[in-house]
């Protein structure tokens, strides 16, 4: 039976290594930017925090030995004493460790909070987040990086937080008490067994981030396909094609449930290794504590006092093996805050490659403005707009994953009131064109000017296929502005009544019970193609850009539909530039841009 076939990771076999550390110390650069952000301060307060706590456990160690002491003695008033100090140490350990695990879920939520911003801040920049997703596909699931694997690193990083800022204090401190008690045999003893347990932990460690790594990719390929299955199920649906998306579907799983399996086999491994170091601590704290007792070292005290001392020789070595325990224990925390460093740090190298790459860009339309605005209608600012739209000079554009030029030294200037009709077979660069004018791929040669701005009364683009963002009727006419303009009210909410009157949509204001009422359906589901198609257009006059680029726009309209659309964009003043295939839209244009393919093309006027 065919399996899905699954890609191995392009980039190195990730592991503990200087790539490990360099990555690891980039997200720390965004955790905390600065010595005064509030990611320090927590940090510091957790610190003060663990120490108190470290302070306090170590009176509740020694309490065991005060009761051994009063006992031995028949002290009545000492036993008094004892239990009411224990009582209050134990309240005021429980309390200061109630605090660490709030302090440290804080941390969690607060770098979380940075690190998903900071990659949102650079995802969403200069198409950022359309180059990973649709032009390369170095990087898997950028999605899951983002939403899950960071959530998985801060949450592992807020686990180990308390143990790894409070261990070289606990360490110091423990080690002085064991060597006053012990000698110098103890801690060396101690730190001697420490070293073989993090060598072998370490070699066990290796085999399992690798690993892991590729299971957060193949989590991320079978929540996919359920989305695409969710995204397109009525397409599905309609080829009758549940069988073989269930079998498809089977095979990331199995893919998925295979790499679970194998994980958890080197898994196991490190769970034995780090069993074995726990419990064979306990013994050797006893062997630590049993050389000065044999040596004679404790022959004169009274048999009280002796239990009293062992007690807390006992405390003191058992606590210090369990200080370095708890660092082994990090094991498994630590082999899969590697994986996610690993995957976090590509995603964060890759959007710095193509930050870099579109800096650098000989044929960026948006380099060759001056005083261009990317996201000048997210601003919601009305730019002024100039008689020529689009000036390419000598263009040639292939597809991405293909040499062959699409179209070869094409001229073209695109100015106010005249209207342009892009047609062509399937496959001829049609809608290459209109991602070349928009700055999505680059140009192979030539360069393309956009003379006029993005935005309203400038520049506005509609894609091929329609899109809807989650919200009101209303968010989704004036979208892509991130805000509802200044001027809401009666005027605004008449301009979009008319505009739904005018594209036939005036039914979707009872549908969905207003402008402003959430709804929680996809609008998708609730659309058909011509009112999705329609929506769109009401979008477009909404801002009344100078041009509009539709792309197969009309295709699930009417001719007749289709001629009213036109006819309002011409009266609303748009210069238009379309692609598409039927006869009918020639009427709606004054030239025409056919393209043959294999790099050929021609530009006639419309009589």
């Amino acid at each position: 039976m065919p399996r899905y076939r699954r890609q191995e990771l392009k980039c190195s076999r990730p592991k503990l290594d200087l790539l490990f550390v360099r990555r690891f110390c980039r997200i720390q650069a965004v955790l905390f930017p600065s010595w005064s952000s509030q990611s320090v301060l927590m940090f510091a307060t957790l610190l003060s925090v663990a120490l108190l706590e470290q302070l306090v456990v170590y009176q509740v160690g020694i309490v065991p030995s005060q009761y051994f002491k009063v006992l031995g003695e028949k002290d009545m008033v000492g036993f008094r004493k004892v239990t009411i100090i224990a009582i209050c140490l134990i309240m005021a350990n429980s309390l200061l460790k109630s605090f660490d695990q709030f302090i440290s879920s804080l941390m969690y939520v607060r770098w979380r909070q940075s690190l998903t911003l900071d990659l949102h801040k650079s995802y969403f920049k200069r198409k950022i987040y359309y180059a990973l997703n649709v032009l390369h596909d170095e990087l898997d699931n950028p999605d899951q990086r983002i939403s899950q694997d960071v959530e998985r690193f801060c949450k592992g990083m807020s686990t180990m937080a308390s143990n790894l800022i409070i261990s070289p204090f606990t360490l110091g401190y423990y080690t002085y008490q064991c060597f006053h008690s012990t000698g110098w045999m103890g801690p060396t003893s101690i730190f001697i067994y420490f070293i073989i347990g993090s060598v072998f932990n370490k070699i066990l460690m290796g085999p399992i981030i690798p690993t892991l790594v590729q299971q957060e990719k193949l989590e991320g390929d079978f929540r996919f396909k359920h989305m695409q299955i969710r995204v397109n199920a009525e397409s599905a649906a309609f080829y009758r094609a549940g069988r073989v998306e269930h079998m498809r579907t089977n095979w990331r799983l199995q893919d998925l449930l295979q790499t679970q399996r194998e994980l958890m086999n080197r898994e196991l491994l490190l769970y034995i290794g780090v069993n074995i170091f726990d419990y064979l601590g306990g013994i050797i704290s006893y062997i630590v504590i049993a050389i000065p007792i044999f040596t004679g070292l404790y022959d004169g005290l009274a048999p009280a006092e002796l239990i009293e001392l062992v007690s807390k020789n006992a405390f003191v070595s058992i606590y210090l093996i369990n200080c370095f325990s708890r660092l082994i224990d990090l094991s498994t925390t630590v082999s899969d805050l590697a994986g996610y460093t690993h995957r976090i740090g590509e995603l964060q190298e890759m959007i710095l490659k193509l930050s870099d790459s579109h800096r650098k860009s000989k044929h960026s339309p948006y380099k060759e403005m001056s005083g261009f605005e990317e996201d000048c209608l997210d601003s919601g600012k009305e730019a002024e707009s100039g008689d020529t739209a689009f000036i390419l000079e000598e263009v040639s554009f292939t597809a991405p994953s293909s040499e062959a030029l699409l179209v070869r030294n094409l001229t073209l200037k695109v100015t106010a009131g005249r209207s342009l009709l892009v047609t062509g077979n399937t496959g001829t660069g049609k809608t290459t064109l209109l991602r070349v004018l928009n700055g999505l791929w680059e140009t192979a040669h030539g360069s393309v000017h956009m003379l006029t701005p993005f935005g309203p009364r400038g520049i506005l683009f509609l894609p091929q296929k329609p899109y809807f963002t989650d919200g009101t009727l209303r968010e989704q006419v004036i979208y892509p502005l991130k805000e509802i303009y200044p001027i809401t009210g009666s005027a605004d909410d008449e301009r979009i009544i008319r505009f739904l009157t005018l594209t036939g949509l005036v039914s979707l204001l009872k549908r969905t019970g207003g402008l402003d009422e959430r709804v929680d359906w996809n609008w998708y589901d609730v659309l058909s193609p011509g009112e999705m198609q329609r929506l769109s257009f009401t979008r477009l006059f909404y801002h009344q850009p100078k041009y509009a680029v539709l792309d197969e726009a009309t295709s699930a309209l009417t001719e007749e539909a289709e001629r009213e659309l036109y006819h309002t964009c011409r009266q609303l003043g748009m210069t238009v530039i379309s692609v598409g295939h039927r006869s009918s839209l020639t009427k709606h244009h004054d030239s025409m841009l056919y393209l043959f393919g294999d790099g050929k093309w021609e530009l006639t006027k419309i009589h």
